[in-house]
């Protein structure tokens, strides 16, 4: 199985920082390459919203995330970082979730230390395993790397903490710098509470790491050069295309409710949807197929 994840590889060892945004379905997906980035994620958070209009809290299944990464890392040609959650269950379910990203075309799957089933970092009731747990779910995973590698394919993996919220800054640290010790391709603290827990966790791990930024009230946004000056490499927008087109949406729904059309900017003129969706495109392949008869007609 060919996958993306030799790019991301390469991107990772380039200096400066790579914005990345999330997608929740093929046409997201295909907009983010579109518009240029480099790298796309898949939220579990948004793929539980939109494919099944239900909160990220452990409800989406493996089958259900792997067939839509599949779908998604089908539509583009830039590597695709795949939200793995806890890995679905015990450390013989994180292997066979890895070895399913890997096959679905992921480059990258990450792993937290949630207890399962997990719920997203915002969520009430939020708990992490101990620390004996979360390292043999993430050596799991790296095992499952490894088999991958061994018969000629490729994928990386990331390490994700929860712990900051429920267990504090010490047992955070402490777990970013052992996923990064075991031998995690990227590390993800989750939660950090301040730019001074920023820089402290990118003096004490020797890999690459990934910010996650979502647009909320208590949360400032950092900009690139402010999240490249902190020491990361990654800097990850969560849940913006799933806000926006939620509230896109929802404007347009109000709108035809009150008797009224969202035209004018509100829309994309007709022309540029079709050719958005891929109508060009199909039909360009259509003509390479028309036999010579057809041609003459």
């Amino acid at each position: 199985m060919t996958t993306h994840a030799p790019k991301l590889r390469a991107l990772l060892t380039r200096p400066g920082l790579t914005v990345v945004p999330s997608c929740f379905d093929a046409m997201s997906a295909k907009l983010i390459e579109r518009a240029g980035f480099e790298v796309a994620f898949m939220s579990g958070y948004a793929v539980s919203a939109t494919q099944l209009a239900l909160p990220d809290a452990g409800l989406i299944s493996f089958e259900e995330m792997v067939g839509q990464g599949r779908r998604i890392c089908e539509a583009v040609h830039i590597p695709v970082i795949g939200d793995a959650d806890t890995g679905f269950g015990n450390p013989v379910n994180v292997k066979r979730t890895v070895h399913g990203y890997h096959r679905a075309g992921f480059a990258c799957a990450m792993i937290e230390d949630q207890v399962y089933p997990k719920r997203c970092g915002f969520a009430q009731g939020l708990a992490v395993v101990g620390r004996d747990e979360a390292l043999t779910r993430l050596r799991a995973a790296l095992d499952a790397r490894a088999e991958i590698k061994a018969a000629g394919g490729d994928i990386l993996v990331i390490g994700r903490t929860d712990s900051r919220g429920p267990e504090g800054l010490d047992e955070a640290l402490w777990r970013a710098e052992a996923f990064a010790d075991l031998g995690a391709d990227i590390v993800y603290f989750e939660g950090p509470q301040a730019e001074s827990e920023m820089a402290e966790l990118n003096r004490r791990v020797s890999v690459p790491t990934m910010l996650a930024q979502v647009e909320k009230a208590d949360r400032p946004l950092l900009s690139p050069k402010q999240a490249e000056a902190l020491g990361y490499d990654l800097a990850l927008f969560g849940l913006t295309l799933l806000n926006a087109s939620i509230r896109a949406m929802r404007d347009a729904l109000a709108l035809m409710a009150g008797g009224g059309h969202p035209g004018g900017d509100r829309l994309m003129p007709f022309e540029e949807l079709y050719e958005t969706v891929g109508f060009e495109s199909y039909y360009a392949e259509e003509r390479r197929y028309v036999s010579a008869q057809e041609r003459s007609a």
